[in-house]
């Protein structure tokens, strides 16, 4: 993302935890630098893209957090996968600071990331949106989907979605195999019709192949319908569904299976129904 970005002509100031990842981004035209601060600093836009909610508070929050740091009239975009409340919370304190605030989670991977495809559902003021639509569209297609936290619930929608679906889609995929038919040709001749996806295409492909190298790892996804969950018994919802599916994410990380990609999933199931696993 910060690629395309530094591609797109913008100047790119970045920092990573990971020293070594900053090297392609380097290449591509991006600044790195030693702290999140000296990223922040002067910039127009801040765009953080961490791992899970706390980890954005202690960055973002705090005397010397990035939000005290950053000039009023500035913009910053929390595109982590975080709890609403959290978001709500964040867009609070940079509004305090007199910083625009966008939480705009992201779907589509790894791949939409590299080719600029990404889904983004954003949350916030409307005017900050449309400030930086433009910048987000380098990285895939924005939507604005109401006010802060709004992006996050669009996220946790999409995560369920998606977890769900490559539960039944290996369900699915199990239930042919011990029936005796062909799997793969069953995929195919479901493509097309109603219960086609972009995870029967591409997810149902993985599964077949036991193609497990993470574009979506495990945990990440469990984090994420846990997240759902909270959010769930919040809004004093049952969804049953979406429990069954967490569940199942639970025992494959329980397994040693959470760093492996969210369709490994198809493995637990195979542990549930007594068939072979590797």
């Amino acid at each position: 993302m910060a690629s395309r970005l530094a591609r797109a002509g913008h100047h790119v100031r970045a920092w990573n935890r990971t020293p070594d990842k900053m090297i392609p981004l380097q290449q591509a035209g991006v600044e790195a630098v030693d702290s999140p601060i000296a990223a922040a600093q002067g910039a127009d836009v801040v765009i953080i893209m961490l791992s899970a909610g706390p980890v954005c508070d202690d960055i973002l929050l705090g005397e010397t957090g990035v939000i005290s740091t950053m000039q009023p009239g500035s913009q910053l975009i929390v595109m982590s996968s975080i709890p609403v409340d959290t978001a709500r919370h964040q867009a609070a304190i940079a509004s305090r600071h007199g910083i625009g605030y966008l939480d705009a989670p992201v779907s589509g991977g790894e791949r939409g990331a590299i080719e600029g495809t990404l889904a983004i559902m954003a949350g916030g003021e409307p005017t900050v949106f449309d400030s930086c639509q433009a910048l987000l569209t380098n990285l895939g297609r924005p939507t604005h989907v109401g006010p802060a936290g709004s992006g996050q619930l669009a996220k946790l929608a999409n995560q369920l979605i998606v977890a769900n679906t490559i539960a039944t889609v290996a369900e699915a995929l199990l239930l042919v195999e011990r029936g005796g038919a062909d799997p793969a040709q069953v995929r195919m001749a479901l493509m097309g019709g109603f219960a086609d996806s972009t995870i029967l295409k591409m997810h149902g492909q993985r599964m077949l192949e036991g193609d497990f190298a993470p574009g979506g790892a495990a945990k990440w996804q469990y984090k994420d319908t846990q997240t759902a969950m909270a959010e769930m018994t919040r809004l004093e919802l049952d969804l049953p569904v979406s429990l069954q599916a967490d569940a199942l994410f639970g025992d494959m990380l329980s397994h040693g299976d959470g760093e492996l990609d969210h369709s490994a999933l198809i493995r637990e199931l195979r542990r549930r129904n007594g068939m072979p696993v590797d």
